[in-house]
């Protein structure tokens, strides 16, 4: 098993300003946990993003217990870091966003998330589509603003990272293999993301 300071074999980092205006993000496909519509997911323009754009979640369905998925395809993991830079922007239900790992489908994961309304960071597993959360810390969360959310997959070692700086650890063993690594957010948060990192690592 690897240490937890073990450098990254490779780093993807996906070319956000290369994106086309108005469209769906090329490589990754759409879905979601629990009820309502799935997400609509689309490129758009941000001065305040790095390099003008940023991948955007914009629909406004108050469903409660709704969470949209953007999965990125080409590249499945166990043992990987990711990383994103997110800004919530709306949302009278929620302003949530977060990025899974080891995902296995819509209703099986792992999440890191966010969340303005509440001022916290939580990490979860999801089973079946239930929410489980593990592990969480309450800490200013601000509306309109960028904030950079990490989580590091280690066997059965998860360390999430808010703004630059480690928040907290957590052990669990449910999801032990690959999986696909995801963009999140909940009910009717509209929210940008507009750098986002995939290191597996050794």
């Amino acid at each position: 098993m690897s240490s937890p300071s073990s450098a990254p074999t490779q780093t993807l980092e996906l070319d956000v300003p290369r994106m086309p205006l108005g469209a769906s993000p090329p490589g990754f496909q759409f879905g979601r946990t629990g009820a309502g519509a799935t997400g609509q997911w689309r490129v758009v323009e941000d001065p305040t993003a790095i390099g003008g754009k940023a991948i955007a979640q914009l629909s406004q369905d108050r469903t409660d217990y709704r969470f949209p998925l953007a999965i990125y395809q080409p590249l499945s993991a166990k043992d990987v870091e990711a990383t994103m830079r997110f800004k919530p922007v709306g949302g009278a239900v929620d302003q949530a966003g977060g990025i899974a790992v080891r995902l296995i489908s819509p209703d099986d994961y792992y999440v890191v998330r966010a969340n303005v309304l509440e001022n916290n960071v939580r990490f979860y597993k999801v089973v079946h589509g239930r929410r489980i959360q593990l592990e969480g810390i309450d800490i200013p969360v601000i509306g309109g603003q960028w904030h950079m959310l990490g989580l590091r997959a280690e066997g059965d070692r998860f360390t999430v990272s808010f703004d630059g700086r480690v928040v907290f650890s957590a052990l669990d063993d449910t999801y032990a293999d690959t999986g696909k690594v995801a963009l999140w957010t909940k009910a009717d948060s509209v929210t940008f993301f507009d750098t986002i990192a995939i290191s597996p690592l050794d």
